[in-house]
C-alpha cells in the first residue's frame, strides 16, 4: 500500500518539483495550500506575495492538475494571525526585529498542517525546503543537517520538534536550484519552471512592514527621539517599528554615517552610533531554547552560530544558564539583533539547537 504524503503547495517551481519527485518515488500526493489572508478584499489578497496571494493559488492549483493530483485550499487564517502576525507586531513594538517564517514553519507549515494531514490519513507532510533530515550518530535524535545547496533553508527550520522531524520529507534537499527549474521545465512542463523566488515576508505588501504595522494597529507607530550613546537628543524618529540594530539608510542627514545600535521601546528612543566598530559584539543571550541534535549541551561546547539568514556561521562556544544559551564567539560579529534568530550548527553542519536572541 502506498504511503500517503500531504504536499505543502505555494504555487513555485520547489514544492511543485517536491510534489513530482514523491510521485515518482511511488507515494500518494495530496497537494494542500494554506489560506492565510487577513482580508476578503481581492485587491488586496492580489498584493500579496509568495505562499500568500491569489496568485499563489491559482499556480498550485494549476500544479495539482499537471500532476493529475487532488488540490485542497485550507482556512489557516486564525491559526496565522495569532501564531506568526500578532507575534510580529508586538515584537516590533518591544524594539526588537521578529523573524515571522520561523514561527510560521514551527506553528503554522508543520504543527497545524500536521493536524489536518491526519484527518487527511497522511503518513508524512513534505514541503519544497533546502535541507535534509539526519540522525545524529552518537545521540540518535534527528536533527535537520545544512543542504549542499546554495539555497540552504536550514536556519528557519531550527525549532522543528523530534515528532515533526520523523514525519517529514524534503524531497529537492540537495539539489541545485538550476536542477530543480530543468525537472520543472524539461519534464513536467510546467509554467512556474521559472517563476522568481519570493523574498518578502508574505503577508507584509510592497515590502513596506511599517505601513503594514500601522494598518493593522489602526493607529501610527509611536514616535520618539533619536539618542546618541550619551542619551543626548538628536532628533525625532517616527516610530521604534521601522528600525533595526545596524541599520544605516532612512535615518534622516546627521552630516556624518550614523547607525541604529539600540532601540529602547520604554522611553521609544533609538540610540544612534556614527562608529560602526559599536555595532561589533562578541557574547549574546538566547532564549525560547530548541534543541535538535543534543537534548542538552555541555557547557563551553564549540559550534558555529548564525544569528540571521544570511550571516555565515561563525565559530562561538555555548553554555547553558537558567534555560538560557550564553554564546560567546571568537570574533565579534557585527549587529546582533534581539528577537532574530540564533542557530547552533556542529562541524557537520547539523543543527545542534537555537533560540530566540535576548
Amino acid at each position: 500500500m502506498k504511503k500517503k504524503v500531504v504536499m505543502a503547495m505555494s504555487g513555485g517551481v520547489d514544492s511543485s518539483v517536491a510534489a513530482y519527485l514523491l510521485i515518482e518515488q511511488g507515494y500518494e500526493v495530496i497537494g494542500i495550500t494554506m489560506s492565510v489572508w487577513q482580508s476578503e478584499t481581492a485587491e488586496e489578497i492580489a498584493a500579496r506575495s509568495g505562499c500568500c496571494g491569489m496568485t499563489a493559488v491559482e499556480d498550485a492549483r494549476y500544479v495539482c492538475s499537471q500532476l493529475n493530483i487532488p488540490h485542497y485550499v485550507l482556512n489557516f487564517r486564525d491559526i496565522f494571525r495569532q501564531k506568526v502576525i500578532d507575534g510580529f507586531v508586538s515584537e516590533y513594538l518591544a524594539g526588537r526585529t521578529p523573524n515571522p517564517c520561523i514561527a510560521c514553519n514551527r506553528y503554522v507549515k508543520w504543527e497545524y498542517l500536521f493536524a489536518k494531514a491526519k484527518v487527511l490519513g497522511a503518513d508524512f507532510v513534505a514541503t519544497g525546503h533546502y535541507a535534509t533530515i539526519a540522525q545524529h550518530p552518537d545521540t540518535k535524535r534527528l536533527t535537520i543537517q545544512a543542504s549542499e545547496s546554495a539555497k540552504d533553508q536550514s536556519y528557519a527550520l531550527y525549532n522543528l520538534s523530534q515528532e515533526a522531524l520523523a514525519k517529514t520529507l524534503f524531497p529537492i534537499a540537495d539539489m541545485p536550484k538550476d536542477d530543480v527549474r530543468k525537472i520543472a521545465y524539461d519534464k513536467i512542463g510546467l509554467r512556474v519552471a521559472h517563476k522568481p523566488d519570493s523574498q518578502e515576508i508574505c503577508f507584509v505588501p510592497y515590502r513596506n512592514h511599517a505601513s503594514f504595522l500601522e494598518e493593522y494597529l489602526g493607529q501610527p507607530l509611536p514616535m520618539g527621539s533619536f539618542v546618541d550613546e550619551s542619551g543626548k537628543i538628536l532628533g525625532q524618529h517616527s516610530g521604534i517599528g521601522r528600525y533595526t540594530i545596524g541599520q544605516r539608510k532612512g535615518l534622516g542627514g546627521f552630516g556624518v554615517p550614523m547607525f541604529v545600535k539600540a532601540i529602547n521601546a520604554q522611553s521609544c528612543e533609538v540610540v544612534l552610533t556614527s562608529d560602526e566598530n559599536a555595532l561589533f559584539f562578541d557574547e549574546m543571550t538566547i532564549c525560547d531554547l530548541n534543541f535538535m541534535s543534543h537534548k542538552n549541551i555541555d557547557d563551553g561546547m564549540e559550534v558555529f552560530g548564525k544569528i540571521r539568514y544570511a550571516h555565515k556561521a561563525a565559530p562561538c562556544t555555548i553554555s547553558l544558564q537558567d534555560k538560557q544559551i550564553i554564546a560567546k564567539f571568537k570574533q565579534p560579529q557585527r549587529a546582533i539583533t534581539p528577537g532574530q534568530s540564533a542557530v547552533f550548527y556542529d562541524a557537520q553542519n547539523r543543527i545542534v539547537c537555537g533560540g530566540i536572541i535576548q
